[in-house]
């Protein structure tokens, strides 16, 4: 027995789901390009908060980022936002830094900044492992200043086009219909 043709209202199958890039990260952001961000303080927002969420030292990224976006008069979800979503990246990059920091600013002894090393001098003399962190660290922050000016100021002059283009189309589709 033949099935019966559909009826012409029937209604078009649901959309599938949409991809973790497209939910967690797309749909945020152009979602602030229809809260009245200008391209250019959407581009910089960006771009602070990949910097921003670059910082190697655990725990620094939601109040540098407040900060900053207070001063700034940026918006703090925003910025919040793409600077918690570098954090795996964060976390990659905070070992070879801590390492690089350690031999930026540490002694001649002190250069090698490993698990091993850590634990023997937590053990034997807490103080000496305390020194070489603060100077590891103090040195990954130095290296990341370093990096992240220049890295913010081209993800600015980068997004600054891509986010007026993105607007241009939102406003053109939005007169047309």
């Amino acid at each position: 027995m033949p099935t019966p043709p559909l009826p012409e209202t029937a209604a078009a199958p649901p959309a599938p789901p949409a991809g973790w890039l497209r939910r967690r990260v797309l749909s945020p952001v152009l979602g602030l390009l229809r809260q009245g961000l200008s391209a250019e303080q959407l581009a910089l927002t960006v771009a602070l908060g990949v910097g921003v969420g670059l910082i190697p030292f655990l725990g620094a990224i939601t109040s540098v980022a407040t900060l900053v976006a207070l001063r700034l008069r940026l918006n703090i979800a925003a910025l919040q936002l793409v600077s918690h979503l570098m954090t795996p990246l964060q976390l990659l990059l905070l070992v070879p830094l801590l390492r690089q920091g350690a031999r930026l600013l540490g002694n001649a002894q002190e250069q090698d900044l490993s698990l091993d090393h850590v634990r023997q001098l937590l053990t034997h003399d807490w103080r000496a492992a305390l020194h070489l962190l603060w100077r590891a660290e103090l040195g990954a922050l130095v290296l990341w200043l370093l990096g992240a000016a220049p890295l913010v100021a081209v993800l600015y002059f980068v997004l600054r086009p891509v986010f007026r283009r993105i607007m241009a189309r939102r406003a053109a589709a939005a007169a047309a219909s």
